[in-house]
């Protein structure tokens, strides 16, 4: 860990950032560190031993965490708190403008280990809201009712006898989810969320991987494994990143699979130019850079950098820029502020924090504002704070607003909607938050720079609920308390 701090420390000093501009990446870092799997390596063995140390401490286990009466119908979010219990800290959480609909254990939700990852959701035909919350032993499934509560209808196990691994991630294609897990020979599971719609929840089903799966891909994963997975719609593909192994043919980087079929998922392509990518966001350009016009561009996260890619031809995949920035450990994830005008970009850094490295030495998180006006040529322009100590992990944007899952400190809502006239960030402001770990709050700076709590979260259902997944507890229903 002390060389892995002394050379980004390095970098970061070797180029200081100004207001828009390019930070080129350090290549003698990136191929003694990054590119053999080196700094990944150390940080999840990182996290390893803090989930150790975690369920030595019994943090996973469920029976100390209670749910909302069946009589109650929210917690409002007062006087800063939500309480499900008066008195006891481990089931009070601040809050600010969120109140509590619902909370859910993740033994509640089927599974055995009860601990959480990543999350989607999907919205029927006619309305109603369906969850997937991955698990480190499968996927449960839950319908979000109209009054905010989970109802659990069954789950998916894990693919496969290997052992299982809580590096489980989700994405959404039309009614489908694709699930991918670092488990080896995981693959991707293609599961139809439509059969969740005739599910009696008085009778939760178990689905199976040989009967219930429309489709399942493997053949672009050398050891079935992925960290991550993506979909375009538009263009009906899915993506599979960070797999391994890393000397493979493709680097680690991305590998697409066409979804026109989902029963018959078949391999595109893909590109290790740029080695192994943690994260991307797949979309047809429409933005400023006339280029690019109408072309498909992947924008990558790709441990030091972020990297973006002309993916139109999956046989002849591009780099078209790749950049790093002040103070970088380890890039880990963004979204676009309008996937409609492709202006800028924001993008959060798994370690800095941890690590005490550039704008996070201090230990509050920052979000990294980009303005990619310029496919070739992008600039981080400015950044965020956060109000309390913790690390930032996975963020999705919509309607101008992003919503960060910030590990120990939950979910936090900022407004990005000045961003446009001022690409700085200074205009930018958290509006609202629910902190899922309060075990910490009583340290300086509000919480803890460490990995758990908030995994992920589904923020896009048309009521506005929000799914919350955590790492340690289970699934919240939250919703702005200015909302009807």
């Amino acid at each position: 860990m002390a060389r892995l701090q002394t050379i980004v420390g390095l970098a970061s000093m070797a180029f200081p950032v100004g207001l828009g501009r390019e930070i080129p990446v350090n290549m003698q870092l990136q191929a003694e560190r990054y590119a053999s799997g080196l700094v990944h390596e150390e940080i999840m063995a990182t996290k390893q031993r803090i989930w150790t140390e975690l369920n030595d401490h019994g943090v996973y286990d469920s029976t100390q965490y209670r749910s909302l009466g069946e009589d109650v119908d929210y917690i409002a979010c007062q006087g800063g708190i939500v309480s499900l219990v008066p008195d006891d800290p481990v089931n009070t959480f601040r809050c600010q403008d969120l109140d509590l609909f619902d909370f859910k254990t993740h033994a509640q939700l089927g599974s055995s280990s009860g601990r959480g990852a990543g999350s989607w959701g999907w919205t029927s035909p006619g309305g109603r809201e369906f969850v997937a919350i991955a698990q480190e032993d499968g996927a449960a499934f839950a319908e979000v009712s109209s009054k905010g509560k989970l109802v659990y209808l069954g789950r998916l196990p894990q693919y496969g006898s290997a052992p299982t691994s809580l590096w489980r991630e989700i994405k959404g294609y039309k009614s489908y989810i694709v699930i991918g897990s670092e488990a080896v020979r995981h693959g991707v599971q293609i599961f139809d969320l439509r059969k969740l719609i005739d599910v009696n929840p008085a009778s939760p089903v178990v689905f199976d991987n040989t009967t219930d799966l429309t489709g399942f891909w493997v053949d672009g994963l050398p050891l079935g494994r992925s960290h991550n997975v993506v979909t375009n719609e538009e263009l009906n593909y899915g993506v599979a990143t960070g797999f391994q192994p890393r000397d493979g043919p493709l680097g680690a980087g991305l590998v697409f699979f066409d979804l026109t079929d989902p029963s018959n998922p078949t391999t595109l392509g893909g590109t290790g130019e740029d080695g192994y990518v943690h994260d991307a966001q797949c979309l047809v350009y429409r933005g400023p850079d006339e280029k690019y016009s109408g072309k498909d561009i992947c924008y990558g996260y790709d441990e030091d950098s972020l990297t973006i890619f002309d993916v139109t031809d999956k046989q002849d995949i591009r780099v078209i820029s790749n950049t790093s920035y002040e103070g970088f450990v380890y890039t880990h994830q963004g979204w676009v502020l309008d996937p409609q005008w492709q202006q800028f970009l924001i993008t959060d850094d798994e370690y800095d924090e941890y690590n005490r490295s550039g704008l996070a030495a201090d230990g509050y998180p920052i979000s990294y504002i980009w303005d990619i006006s310029s496919l070739e040529a992008p600039k981080q322009t400015g950044h965020y704070k956060g109000l309390r100590k913790g690390i930032d992990h996975n963020q999705f944007v919509r309607d101008g607003f992003t919503y960060q899952s910030n590990y120990a400190l939950g979910i936090s809502i900022l407004d990005l909607r000045s961003v446009a006239s001022d690409p700085s960030g200074k205009g930018i402001k958290e509006v609202a938050y629910f902190d899922t770990h309060p075990e910490d709050d009583h340290l300086p700076g509000g919480g803890n720079v460490t990995f758990t709590g908030s995994w992920s979260h589904y923020p896009f259902f048309p009521s506005g609920f929000i799914v919350i997944n955590t790492m340690d507890r289970g699934a919240f229903v939250v919703k702005r308390s200015a909302q009807p």
